[in-house]
């Protein structure tokens, strides 16, 4: 059995709250010794990360704040940058495939690329 099988025996074993795992983890790491040390602070680490963003979410949840003003403003911003770096790529990298003598597909398929990254962002703006 491996240390983090065990430590997720004994943790699971102890009610929930981080003093209690944290003195399973201690109590495995003196019945499995010092070998197994990184296993086991590595599992201790992961159940208080994933506790942190339960409570996390349950906050922002419990809070259901809308949106402040100002975050609009900086999506805009976010667009137009990213059409700015779009079109700057896709003119430089077009010039560069057009001086090489590349293929036609080869400029359809940078510029199908870029505007697969638009549409993306375009998606991601509106399920938030």
């Amino acid at each position: 059995m491996k240390a983090a099988q065990i430590y997720a025996t004994i943790s699971t074993m102890t009610p929930p709250g981080t003093s209690d795992e944290l003195k399973a983890a201690v109590a495995a790491r003196r019945d499995l010794g010092p070998d197994y040390e990184d296993a086991i602070v590595e599992g201790f680490l992961e159940k208080v990360d994933s506790r942190i963003e339960q409570r996390v979410a349950q906050e922002m949840a419990a809070r259901n704040l809308p949106r402040p003003p100002g975050q609009a403003r900086a999506n805009d911003n976010q667009g137009l940058a990213l059409a700015i770096v779009s079109l700057i790529f896709g003119t430089g990298t077009s010039t560069v495939a057009i001086a090489n003598d590349a293929p036609i597909e080869m400029m359809l398929l940078i510029w199908l690329g870029i505007v697969a990254v638009n549409v993306a962002f375009v998606l991601s703006r509106r399920r938030t």
